[in-house]
């Protein structure tokens, strides 16, 4: 079994020895001797849990600065048009570079809505990260593209049964204005038949709560609620314009929520996320980037500052959100929701470690590590990324890196050159 032994590396303000076998965390103390292990100096870095980016569009890399400047509607639209054209590759090398990025930016699992689930665990495979995957119902209450959906899904599970331990699959809806009725029970009834997890997008807009009002009478959290999907299954992305009685619906049925607050701040959807409601009400709160598209980036770190700093100055309290609180909404919180043992650094834990290279300005003077991860630091610190128990960058270089810059970068020109706007 391949040791991976980590020497002198700062945890918790202090310096000590992990010892990483097979996938696990085995051993945390000073001291530990392992001839055999692969060793790291890691006098000059500090090691976190890998973030868990909790809602993405992995390959939508290759939407990445399409149309900017938009409001959400008129956006989906002109995106819709672009993945329409996506073929296998541009499918494979948009998540092989959406796997490369969120490792150079720290992220060991994300959690993905999206299609060709199947192209996205090969391209995780290979690139050594965990994803949980799911197919994208979206029939636009059109009877006939229903069925469909239903069949690819099922479809899409079927296959997931090969996928690898690192890669999962989950439910996925749209939202409740892209899908019809029938397909929301569906989904809550397949999800908990197969003990999956659903993905849906929630109260992204200020419109999408006026429409579901006029057409359903009550919240698209409500509507949930009527249809069955509330449940500690659900992860419900975004979750920005909540009533008081929704967030005390998600919490009662506690629903995980995933904060995208660049995605939200640069389409103008919203900034008042409720986190310190949702937490208190019982709801799981965790972090996403959403999709290069609408975000540009899938980086985690740049989403917890902004997270952080928001939150402060919308409720003008500077103690709004303390730092173990935010650390935890980006690792934590979302490897509960995944039902993965993973999340935190300690012994038992899957191996699934980020190392922070410290020997830079941003952590010079170090009077207080987190504050200087989260508010001073930025991703080019990310040295050297450990999922599962392997080395999968180290010194910033990823195996292959040119040949998936030089792939998609091609992907891209082809893609482009068949869209007419």
């Amino acid at each position: 079994m391949s040791e991976i032994l980590l020497k002198n590396v700062y945890i918790d303000d202090r310096r000590t020895d992990i010892l990483v076998r097979g996938n696990i965390i085995a051993k945390i103390a000073d001291g530990i001797e392992a001839p055999e292990a692969e060793s790291i100096d890691c006098s000059r870095m500090a090691a976190i849990p890998g973030f868990i980016n909790m809602h993405t569009h992995a390959a939508m890399t290759m939407t990445r600065s399409v149309k900017e400047d938009m409001k959400l509607q008129p956006w989906l639209q002109h995106i819709w048009k672009v993945e329409a054209q996506y073929d296998k590759d541009i499918l494979y090398w948009g998540n092989k570079l959406a796997c490369l990025e969120m490792i150079k930016t720290g992220t060991t699992c994300f959690n993905d809505m999206y299609w060709g689930g199947d192209l996205a665990a090969l391209a995780v495979d290979e690139m050594g990260i965990r994803a949980v995957h799911s197919y994208c119902m979206l029939d636009n209450g059109d009877m006939e593209k229903a069925e469909k959906e239903r069949r690819a899904l099922i479809r899409d599970f079927e296959k997931s049964r090969s996928f690898s331990s690192r890669n999962m699959f989950a439910v996925s809806v749209h939202a409740p204005y892209t899908v019809c009725e029938d397909n929301m029970r569906f989904a809550a009834m397949f999800a908990e038949q197969n003990d999956l997890l659903i993905h849906i997008h929630l109260s992204e807009t200020e419109q999408e709560i006026t429409d579901s009002q006029e057409k359903w009478g009550c919240s698209p959290v409500e509507y949930c609620e009527r249809l069955g999907l509330l449940s500690e299954r659900l992860i419900a992305a975004h979750s920005l314009w909540l009533s008081p009685h929704d967030i005390e619906l998600m919490g009662a049925y506690g629903v995980t929520a995933v904060h995208n607050v660049n995605s939200n701040l640069k389409i103008a959807s919203g900034y008042k996320f409720p986190m310190e409601e949702l937490i208190a009400a019982g709801a799981n709160v965790t972090l996403g980037t959403d999709g290069c598209g609408s975000s540009n980036n899938l980086d985690m770190m740049e989403a917890l500052k902004t997270a952080a700093i928001l939150q402060k100055a919308w409720r003008r309290n500077p103690e709004a959100i303390p730092l173990d609180t935010l650390l935890k909404i980006g690792s934590e919180n979302a490897a509960k929701a995944l039902r993965l043992n993973a999340g935190k650094i300690e012994e038992g834990r899957l191996a699934d470690i980020v190392l922070i290279d410290m020997n830079n300005v941003f952590f010079t003077p170090n009077y207080n590590f987190k504050a200087n991860l989260v508010y001073s630091a930025n991703s080019s610190c990310v040295d050297t990324v450990i999922c599962d128990g392997r080395i999968v960058m180290r010194g910033r270089k990823v195996e292959g890196e040119q040949e998936i810059l030089d792939n998609a970068a091609a992907c891209g020109e082809r893609l482009m050159s068949r869209i007419q706007f």
